[in-house]
């Protein structure tokens, strides 16, 4: 009777230990290509946000305000490609403010602009040294 019950309790050990493999291969909570897609979406959405910080650096009003304020543009162009997550989602908040102020072919820099040009540049420098 022992060698029948040890031979029983290893058949259905065995038979449940196989049947769950088989059915954790099947399921999926969100499927491969659904994935794929939203990861290459975050990452076009942050190429997006980047490129969008570059532009704004690289206008002539901007880089006028950053030579007067003292900043090194170079340095913060490179470091807006090491940006990610939140930090890049606010530097990019602030990039559009300046674009917003500079829309319209503003050929003046009013205070408020010089000032959230600069914002833009301390928020880079702060973030970047973090």
């Amino acid at each position: 009777m022992r060698t029948f019950r040890q031979s029983l309790v290893a058949v259905l050990v065995m038979s449940l230990g196989f049947s769950s493999a088989a059915f954790a291969q099947e399921r999926h909570a969100v499927g491969p290509s659904v994935l794929a897609q939203t990861v290459a979406g975050h990452v076009s959405s942050q190429d997006a946000s980047r490129a969008a910080i570059h532009d704004v650096l690289n206008r002539p009003e901007v880089r006028s305000v950053a030579t007067r304020s003292g900043f090194d543009l170079d340095r913060l162009n490179a470091s807006v490609d090491t940006l990610s997550g939140a930090a890049l989602d606010q530097v990019a908040a602030a990039t559009g403010q300046v674009q917003q102020s500079l829309v319209g072919g503003a050929s003046t820099v009013t205070i408020s602009t010089t000032t959230i040009i600069i914002a833009l540049l301390i928020l880079i420098l702060i973030i970047v040294a973090v």
